[in-house]
């Protein structure tokens, strides 16, 4: 029995389906939405992206190369006196 129902769904829109134009299919109203719905949550996700991004305290832990470059430059300066 349910079965009979989806068919005479299905049968009742088979004539709206006919009216558009085959050759000319456009996303209509609901793509735009769709497409709106999807920017405002790309932007509203890049706004909190960059609010969570300001609160990072990051400090680079100083390169013991360029320790050990400015002490032997800072002992050769301290021989040259």
């Amino acid at each position: 029995m349910p079965d009979m129902y989806a068919t005479q769904a299905l049968t009742d829109l088979v004539p709206l389906a006919e009216e558009f134009d085959k050759n000319k299919v456009t996303p209509g109203v609901l793509g735009f939405i769709v497409f709106a719905a999807l920017a405002v949550g790309v932007w509203l996700l890049m706004k909190s992206m960059n609010r969570h991004m300001g609160k990072v305290d990051f400090e680079e832990a100083p390169d013991p190369d360029a320790e050990a470059v400015d002490a032997t430059a800072g002992a050769g300066s301290a021989k040259r006196k």
